[in-house]
């Protein structure tokens, strides 16, 4: 069993000295630019009446300054690259001591009309998803809200080997996050790719070659000049030619380059990340079938990516008015840029739609996996066809502490329905909580919190947190009636799990206990499986009836004018309560 801390700790102080490492090398560089540019300009200085003896000068002291410069920027991105990961096995490490609360807590995700993830602590603080969430990107972590909101009982074993692949792949998951989180993406995916498919060009195809012809021009024109052949003068004019030629286009161009301008961070993070995926070796179906999704037969989409990414970082180059004089007036550099540009989208703007969504998924997925690799102690549930729905031995909330966790066997069959009684503060809500992630987290192919577990996947629907509202002026009682409604019209068309906390809260005692029972008795009728929690007592008597209705409980002592709870459950109906008792040690009453 690996030591997901163990790991995380010993990465972390290798990533951080790599990253002080690179930092000296940046000052070296930079010290070195420093010289370059003083020895060329004193260069210049000394030679400034031989102006073929300064410009050579020039041109070299520039070559070699600007290939300091690359060599400064490749340091910089790694030392960059290497602080995020050392940032990300920070996180893990602060996340593994239960420091999580200040992470996005995914409220906007929120629904109410949702099957279950209002009840069950999917969102909001201290929820799943702020545990589990490590996305990068904006529809990486939609899928993973998809994903947990998907209710999808369908080809869970192929979900559980590519979460089980990628538990195996720390390094390649760490790389993934930190190439990810070192773009911020202005422009959502979804924008980017209806502005592909509307694009309509605007250069003609002459446009293919004439900036190849001009460039050369330039350079013939030029080396005449210095050799005194023709007049340099005559330079001035060819440079007025060009800018001439680039005038014709440059409302459109700019145009696109405003759209390009938000776009380009976008395709060099998605064209990192595709490398990444592209050169990887998966061996489960599903993250093989991403892969061959971004597969071209002649070129790889990371490749394809880059190619645009040099076009886009060429054209924003303009924004330099020296680069753009003498780049469109010598080498018509914005037509070249706009005409490759254009190419480009013509040719794949049908195809960006499958890289991104790829990408994303891995994104969504790394989370998934990192979950599993944090959890060593966890296991995949043994998907079977038929038997129990749940059969699980030592099962627990995956958020709790496990050294204070108290876990519990639980077999429920299907199309049984158990009545869970119990005194306040008891263990009962956590328990349906526990029950209801345990479906969610199989559902999506996670390892679940227990010593072992066989689930029959049935989808999951639940009543635990019914609002009133002010806005739709429903009162409390006819949301619970909305939301019961709502799970009898679910589970006529498939089967449910249904989870239920002390439904028909909105009314008197006597109506609520009439009332439950005939919906209890309803639910069996249909077939149902689920768990009810409640404190009406009378409700067990459902058991003597209904064959397929178990009673169970949760237990509270006073012990020494104390109260103690063994969250344990247990076969049978509660008989002790504490409600009175707590008023009175708190001193209410």
């Amino acid at each position: 069993m690996n030591n997901p801390t163990s790991y995380y700790k010993q990465y972390l102080e290798t990533y951080k000295s790599e990253a002080q490492k690179l930092y000296k090398k940046m000052t070296a560089l930079s010290m070195l630019r420093l010289s370059v540019f003083l020895i060329t300009g004193f260069g210049i200085y000394l030679t400034f009446q031989y102006w073929q003896i300064a410009l050579t000068i020039a041109i070299v002291g520039i070559v070699v300054f600007v290939y300091l410069l690359s060599k400064y920027t490749d340091v910089k991105s790694k030392r960059n690259f290497n602080k995020a990961l050392a940032e990300i096995n920070e996180v893990e490490i602060k996340i593994a001591s239960g420091d999580f609360h200040e992470r996005d807590e995914g409220l906007q995700f929120q629904d109410p009309n949702h099957f279950y993830s209002l009840d069950i602590d999917l969102f909001g603080r201290g929820s799943f998803f702020q545990y589990i969430n490590r996305t990068t990107i904006k529809e990486g972590t939609q899928k993973l809200v998809d994903a947990l909101k998907a209710n999808n009982i369908d080809a869970i074993k192929r979900r559980q080997e590519a979460i089980k692949e990628l538990n195996s792949k720390p390094q390649w998951r760490q790389y993934y996050s930190a190439t990810s989180s070192l773009v911020e993406v202005e422009t959502p995916a979804k924008s980017i790719i209806s502005w592909l498919q509307s694009y309509q060009t605007f250069l003609p195809k002459m446009m293919r070659w004439l900036p190849i012809t001009f460039a050369i021009s330039s350079i013939v024109l030029f080396s005449l000049a210095v050799l005194n052949i023709i007049n340099p003068e005559l330079i001035g004019y060819w440079l007025f030619l060009g800018l001439g030629i680039t005038g014709m286009y440059v409302k459109k161009i700019n145009v696109l380059s405003s759209n390009t301008d938000r776009v380009k961070d976008t395709f060099r993070q998605y064209a990192q990340l595709l490398d990444l995926i592209e050169n990887e070796t998966f061996t489960s179906q599903l993250l093989q079938q991403k892969q061959q999704q971004i597969q071209l037969d002649t070129e790889k989409a990371s490749h394809i990516f880059k190619k645009l990414s040099r076009s886009l970082d060429a054209l924003d180059n303009r924004n330099n008015i020296i680069g753009a004089i003498f780049g469109n007036g010598l080498f018509l550099t914005d037509i070249k840029n706009s005409f490759y540009i254009e190419k480009w989208i013509e040719q794949y703007n049908n195809k960006v739609a499958d890289w991104f969504e790829v990408v994303s998924f891995f994104d969504a997925y790394n989370s998934l996996g990192n979950f599993a690799f944090n959890h060593p102690d966890f296991l995949f549930p043994e998907i079977q066809e038929k038997g129990a729905v749940i059969n699980s031995e030592s099962l627990g909330h995956p958020l709790l502490d496990k050294n204070k966790r108290v876990d519990s066997d639980l077999t429920i069959e299907t199309e049984q329905f158990f009545i869970v009684t119990g005194a306040n503060m008891a263990g009962k809500s956590t328990f349906l909580r526990t029950v209801s992630l345990h479906i969610v987290m199989a559902n999506v192919g996670l390892p679940i919190c227990a010593k072992t577990s066989k689930y029959s996947p049935v989808k999951l629907i639940t009543s635990m947190r019914t609002t009133d509202s002010l806005t739709d002026d429903s009162s409390y009682f006819f949301s619970e009636l909305t939301r019961l409604k709502y799970i009898v019209d679910a589970i006529q068309h498939e089967p449910y799990f249904i989870v239920l906390d002390e439904i028909l809260k909105g009314t008197n005692s006597t109506d609520k206990a009439i009332g439950s029972r005939k919906f209890v008795e309803k639910l069996v009728a249909s077939n149902a499986t689920g768990i009810i929690a409640t404190h009406d007592l009378s409700l067990c008597e459902i058991e003597q009836e209904l064959e397929d209705v178990k009673n169970y409980y949760f237990d509270a002592e006073i012990i020494n004018d104390e109260l103690h709870f063994d969250y344990k459950l247990k076969e049978g109906i509660c008989q002790n309560m504490n409600a009175s008792f707590l008023l009175k040690k708190m001193n209410i009453v």
